[in-house]
């Protein structure tokens, strides 16, 4: 026993992780997101396997992705940013009220239910892949991004959200470029940039969070993140990203839609199986 840590537990859990990690680079690169959509249902189910209790398995899994994505975000953004295609003035609006969101979610975290992390991931997954699988061109609502005012609103709504499902903004920033006739691609590559200004104010605020439930998380966390997690994460995942963000640009744009809006399917499918049995 290490840790606290049964050794088959332990091995269980490094060789999981670390195979999940190469998936998530992968994935990071590909969709522009930091990997938090496929880390939070796979630490699910890692930590349901090791033993740690409902109540705080769902805020664990998602503070610990928060804290993953940090590195995953920097590479996945220089990656996409050496493509040209990342548009920074979005950047530079949203950066704000996305951090003060960020913030607000951390907050709610602290006494949230555990099924509300898992609602809010299960919408905006479900409403996501909708919109790239079926709307195609045709759900717009405007041509071109809209006035700082109403930016400012879609900045605070991602960085709420994405602070309550673990992911670095890119699934939710993507989403709203492409109501405004941004290019998938483009909306790709900007989304990725948020993830650092998503992922280090929502790990330090989930880390506060979980401080009151240290007596019932498992070892080697602070807060509701797992060090063990973060470590084992790391380093295949910023070695994979570089691989899906060339892949992405290989992709035709409809392909690129479709093969994200099927892989949000996939992810949202697991927790309404949970929330209903």
């Amino acid at each position: 026993m290490i840790a606290g840590i049964p050794l088959g537990d332990l091995a269980f859990l490094a060789v999981s992780l670390v195979l999940a990690g190469a998936v998530t680079g992968v994935l990071a690169g590909l969709f522009g997101v930091g990997g938090g959509a496929v880390i939070v249902p796979i630490l699910y189910e890692v930590f349901r396997v090791i033993g740690v209790p409902e109540e705080v398995r769902m805020p664990l899994c998602v503070g610990t992705s928060l804290a993953i994505i940090i590195p995953t975000s920097i590479r996945s953004f220089n990656a996409h940013r050496a493509k040209g295609l990342v548009d920074l003035d979005i950047l530079k609006v949203w950066a704000v009220p996305v951090v003060l969101g960020v913030m607000g979610g951390s907050y709610i975290a602290r006494y949230a239910p555990p099924d509300l992390f898992k609602i809010i991931f299960v919408l905006v997954a479900v409403v996501s892949a909708i919109r790239l699988l079926f709307a195609s061109d045709r759900w717009k609502l405007g041509d071109d991004m809209p006035g700082k005012g109403l930016m400012t609103v879609y900045g605070g709504i991602i960085g709420v959200l994405s602070a309550l499902m673990g992911i670095g903004g890119g699934q939710l920033s993507s989403l709203f470029m492409t109501f405004y006739g941004r290019p998938i691609h483009q909306a790709v590559a900007t989304s990725s940039g948020l993830g650092v200004l998503i992922s280090i104010p929502g790990a330090l605020g989930y880390i506060y969070a979980g401080w009151p439930k240290m007596d019932v998380l498992p070892p080697l966390s602070l807060g509701y993140v797992s060090f063990i997690g973060f470590l084992l994460f790391i380093p295949t995942s910023i070695w994979t990203a570089p691989i899906g963000a060339r892949l992405a640009h290989r992709l035709s744009k409809r392909k690129l839609e479709v093969v994200f809006g099927i892989f949000l399917l996939f992810v949202a499918s697991r927790f309404i199986w949970s929330l209903l049995f």
